[in-house]
């Protein structure tokens, strides 16, 4: 049924009330408007983003509106403006001030030329009211522009021409509230097809997205009650709705397997009676459990998580990221014993760089074989026992940490954890004095990272960014030497990992690396094997090189200034901890819950000192 006029004006004034009462109240807006547009404001703040459609659609403009804590799609001006004025007459009682950003796209690239030999520079037009601190938020963001590391092609900045059309600056639109215009050049799209650049597309819109929060912030310094310390607190501090269900999908794809045990060999200890009767001349035959997986279907399911309506660059490329990694697994689990496994391997694991591979032979050299010993051992029910008591004393602290422990027989002798659960070997047999330590590395850290993650209400964070598991097991070294059981033996089995995982790539076979490990690294032939038979696992993993590369980005991260703290909040990389400094000053996540029990002591505060101050990881055993 067609609404009567005066039908559509009792609803316009019903959306104008509702925002009104909303913002009075500091509660969130999100609301249809017209035929095709939408007001978001997830809480009050002194800016709105608009972009007027003119009937067009799927336009980068208005995914770069769309991204803002405070944005509003509308048809037209006529359509905006009224919503407008009644969010900004708000804003001002709330703030002292108040400004609009205006994005849009110029209808063509005019700077481009189907047979240009080179890519020209494109056009950003750029405007804004008279008013000071609006002057000041277009210089900012312009100089934002500017810098965005945009390639391909760079802006070139221009003003409106004499009589072209600037919506805020004619007489029947004027505004009492400041402004500022930006149109720009649709680069992203193909001069010929007008099909998308998709990378060039996102790149684009996280970089107007982030010139548009600068400008704000430079606008609610100089203008508004508001302080703010970084632009990105003005971000979102809310998850829509699409996210939640994306994150939902994903972690399920992610928990349908298990991919380390996958991988992982079943029959260790008949395999090493099969390489010693051999007289390790013949690499032993490896049996793994049936994949539990449907790969295929799995990745049908990854690849059809829509991530279109996230409106949040960030969250958008961690998702994709983590996207990338999994169906990069799943290929993993599809080519196993396969050659391409272990290329795969390097692709999701890194190659061993040649700074890496020089500080693991450093750690050897400066690390000799000990001499054989007499030590107190435990077996895996001890072992079970305090790992038990661990996890108690951290459920104590908060009763969101609910692991288990298992004992299990199909693994090579040690500890993995999945998910919320330990897994401890049946056939673990370990030095007594290195039990905590240990366990403070699979619990302290693992699933304590598992937990608190669980907390920040995305699964993303307890099941990890993309590419978390070099600063996890850089942590969680780090754990055992600040626990204070840190030995020269465990320091060269972690330096020799990285050799024998470089062996590997290169070509070696099993057996040559194994005689590697034995003959000229000094590794006992049951150590040796387990090294080995984790870095042939599958047909080649190469994740045993990323402990001492973690432990290493982890130390220069700490001689840097850095803190440790935001990585107790999740399973989080080197590269993601700016991302989640901006994530907690927008609000999205919370500090962690659950404090690591290894950091209390007052030796493990000297020890960090020591780290800070140039302790080399060579020096770092501790018993």
């Amino acid at each position: 049924m067609k609404l009567s006029p005066v039908s559509i004006q009792d609803a316009e004034q019903d959306l104008l009330d509702m925002v009104k009462t909303c913002l009075e109240s500091g509660k969130a807006v999100r609301q249809d408007v017209g035929a095709d547009g939408w007001l978001h404001i997830d809480r009050p703040l002194p800016f709105l983003c608009v972009h007027l459609t003119k009937g067009e659609k799927n336009l980068a403009a208005r995914d770069i509106a769309a991204a803002h804590a405070s944005y509003l799609i509308a048809a037209d001006i006529e359509e905006a403006l009224p919503i407008i004025d009644a969010v900004g007459q708000e804003m001002v009682k709330r703030f002292g001030d108040f400004i609009v950003l205006d994005v849009g796209e110029l209808e063509h690239d005019i700077l481009l030329a189907d047979d240009s030999p080179f890519l020209p520079h494109y056009e950003v037009k750029v405007s804004s009211s008279s008013h000071g601190p609006a002057l000041n938020a277009k210089s900012v963001f312009i100089k934002a522009v500017c810098g965005a590391e945009i390639r391909f092609r760079t802006p070139r900045i221009t003003s409106p021409s004499s009589g072209e059309e600037v919506f805020w600056g004619e007489p029947k639109n004027a505004m009492c509230f400041p402004w500022l215009s930006v149109r720009f050049a649709p680069i992203y799209r193909q001069p010929e097809s007008g099909a998308d650049y998709p990378g060039l597309r996102e790149t684009m819109i996280a970089d107007l997205f982030d010139a548009g929060l600068r400008a704000f912030s430079a606008f609610a310094n100089d203008a508004t009650s508001i302080k703010v310390s970084s632009h990105r607190a003005l971000g979102r501090k809310a998850f829509v709705d699409a996210v939640r269900r994306a994150d939902r999908s994903i972690d399920d794809i992610a928990a349908s397997f298990d991919f380390l045990l996958s991988v992982t060999p079943i029959n260790a200890r008949h395999a090493f009676k099969e390489f010693q009767e051999s007289h390790f001349q013949r690499a032993p035959n490896f049996l793994y459990s049936p994949l539990g997986v449907d790969v295929e279907e799995q990745k049908r399911k990854l690849y059809s998580v829509a991530f279109e309506h996230f409106e949040d660059p960030v969250l958008y490329h961690l998702y994709r990221e983590k996207q990338q990694e999994i169906d990069l697994q799943l290929t993993m689990l599809a080519n196993m014993h396969n050659p391409k496994f272990q290329d795969f391997s390097r692709a999701l694991y890194g190659a061993v760089e040649p700074e890496l591979l020089s500080l693991a032979e450093d750690v050897l050299a400066r690390c000799p074989p000990p001499l054989q010993e007499a030590v107190a051992t435990a077996d895996c029910y001890h072992v079970a026992n305090r790992a038990r008591d661990m996890v108690a004393a951290y459920h104590e602290q908060s009763a969101e940490f609910d692991a288990r422990v298992e004992i299990r027989d199909d693994l090579p002798p040690g500890l993995m954890v999945s998910g919320s659960k330990l897994f401890i070997s049946r056939h673990t047999v370990m030095e007594e004095r290195r039990v905590d330590a240990l366990l403070h590395h699979e619990i302290g850290v693992h699933l304590l990272t598992y937990f608190n993650g669980s907390a920040q209400g995305l699964r993303l964070f307890r099941s990890g960014l993309s590419g978390y598991e070099g600063v996890q097991e850089g942590l969680a070294v780090l754990a055992e030497h600040l626990a204070g059981g840190m030995t020269r033996e465990r320091l060269r089995l972690i330096a020799g990992r990285v050799v024998g995982c470089a062996a590997m790539l290169d070509g070696a076979s099993f057996v040559d690396t194994f005689r590697m490990m034995t003959d000229r690294l000094g590794f006992d032939k049951a150590g040796a094997f387990n090294s080995v038979l984790r870095i042939f696992r599958g047909g080649g993993l190469s994740k045993d090189a990323i402990y001492l590369r973690g432990l290493n980005e982890i130390i220069q991260h700490l001689r840097n200034g850095g803190a440790l703290e935001p990585f107790w909040m999740g399973k989080i990389s080197a590269a993601h901890f700016q991302v989640m400094q901006e994530l907690t000053l927008r609000g999205l996540l919370r500090p962690p819950s659950i404090s690591p029990g290894f950091l209390a002591p007052a030796s493990a505060q000297e020890r960090l000192e020591k780290i800070r101050s140039g302790l080399p990881i060579a020096e770092m055993a501790t018993l």
